[in-house]
């Protein structure tokens, strides 16, 4: 599922393919 983040929160993430196409996984506040 998708995390709810602020608006101008920084984030890391690894571009990773879900079912529907491409997607962010390991999402991670920084």
């Amino acid at each position: 599922g998708f995390k709810s983040l602020e608006e101008n929160q920084r984030v890391s993430f690894v571009a990773g393919m879900g079912q529907k196409g491409p997607c962010a996984t390991n999402i991670q506040v920084v």
